[in-house]
């Protein structure tokens, strides 16, 4: 479409600073360490503090193949993903506000606040991803999705890195709850520029395609893609099981910090080190992937799982969590930013959002089950089985993803 190629410059450039200040304020309310520490703060269940990880990716996950038929049927995505990321959004103004009158609550009321921002963000999340998906799906063409999207989560990750550090010096200066409050306003902020940047893209509305005469429901539709796509099928499983991968990336922070004495600043700078290596291995596994396909950089992303895991086990200083953070990132890069790409390529423009739909909702029971199993071995057990049973699970995605997986990969 003319119009289209007319605003791609426009439309690449505001979708990255739109992505680059939402990592800037990831940074400052982490899922994997500023928010499980706030929440350490308020509870020493393990179990709970899995659950921030899980109730996020859940949230986002969920709600994916219920939009789909909606979101199919719309000639512009971008009014549904702007309704919907405001409910991404503020919640992290919420936890500021929990943070400013903690000294007014209970433990356990803080604890029950914070997790009921946690499920509003992360539905909120949910129901923007498949309409921002399809948006940019549109706007994107396919032979540079992959650096898009690399270039997009590697901007991301590269300030989330610097706000990292300076939560951590923030939380080391001014402790909890007020630490946290600076932090989580800080967040809101870098959120609103966000919203503003996202807000100027221009999207043309299309012409939907008739729906064929022959076709079936949509739940039968789905039912067929699933029974006749076997690549797409063993994808999925393949998620799956990475999902269970990862469990252990919740933890180490908390371990690290709690089991082995790091310091809050040097909490701050692993999870530094942890964006940074996210803002290399997104912008190069795009690049790659764009050039060589993305089943060679799957695989690249389960072996990270299995050794930051493996490492996380073994570790018997502090240090060595900052190597673990080297490998936790690439994993993490590969299971979000990649994972997005191939979902894309797997399908035509009409079928986007319910391959969408499907790639993330059928694994959201994994997104809520893996953390929790995490955090219920870290309790019933330690904090090194959790790590080894998360290697395991990386090492049969890896199986799954060497013998069953076959990704097509569109070259224009």
């Amino acid at each position: 479409m003319e119009e289209l190629t007319k605003n791609l410059k426009h439309n690449f450039t505001v979708n990255i600073i739109d992505g680059t200040f939402f990592g800037l304020g990831i940074g400052f309310a982490s899922f994997t360490t500023i928010i499980p520490l706030f929440v350490s703060n308020l509870t020493d269940s393990a179990t709970l503090i899995g659950l921030i990880p899980a109730v996020h990716n859940m949230g986002w996950q969920l709600p994916q193949l219920l939009t789909a038929k909606a979101v199919s049927r719309m000639q512009q995505f971008k009014p549904a993903t702007i309704l919907w990321t405001i409910q991404e959004r503020l919640p992290f103004l919420g936890l500021a506000f929990v943070a400013l009158f903690m000294n007014n609550l209970s433990k356990s009321a803080a604890l029950a606040i914070t997790f009921g921002l946690l499920i509003w963000q992360g539905l909120g999340a949910g129901m923007t991803a498949n309409p921002w998906q399809n948006m940019i799906g549109k706007i994107i063409p396919s032979q540079i999705r992959g650096t898009f999207f690399g270039l997009q989560s590697g901007a991301a990750n590269l300030l989330g890195g610097l706000s990292a550090i300076a939560a951590g010096f923030i939380l080391d200066e001014l402790g909890f709850p007020n630490g946290y409050m600076v932090a989580f306003f800080a967040a809101s902020a870098s959120m609103l520029v966000s919203f503003f940047a996202i807000n100027m893209t221009r999207e043309p509305a299309h012409i939907l395609e008739p729906l064929p005469t022959d076709q079936v429901s949509f739940w039968g539709n789905v039912k067929q893609i699933l029974r006749e796509d076997q690549s797409f099928r063993w994808f999925i499983v393949s998620r799956f099981l990475f999902q269970f991968g990862t469990m252990a990336a919740a933890f180490y922070t908390v371990y690290a910090v709690k089991q082995l004495g790091m310091s809050a600043v040097a909490a701050g700078a692993m999870t530094s080190v942890l964006f940074i290596v996210q803002v290399i291995s997104n912008m190069g596994f795009g690049w790659l992937g764009d050039r060589i396909g993305h089943l060679p950089v799957l695989r690249l992303g389960a072996v990270s799982a299995v050794a930051a895991a493996l490492l996380a086990w073994l570790a018997p200083t502090a240090g060595w969590f900052f190597a673990v953070m080297v490998f936790a990132g690439a994993a993490n890069s590969v299971f979000w930013t990649i994972g997005m790409v191939v979902t894309l390529d797997f399908c035509s423009d009409q079928s986007r959002p319910t391959y969408i739909g499907l790639a993330n909702t059928l694994i959201a029971p994994a997104a809520i089950l893996a953390p929790l199993l995490g955090g219920w071995i870290a309790d019933g057990f330690s904090f090194k089985h959790t790590f080894a049973i998360s290697a395991t699970f990386a090492m049969i995605a890896l199986v799954f993803l060497l013998k069953f997986v076959k990704i097509p990969h569109k070259a224009g």
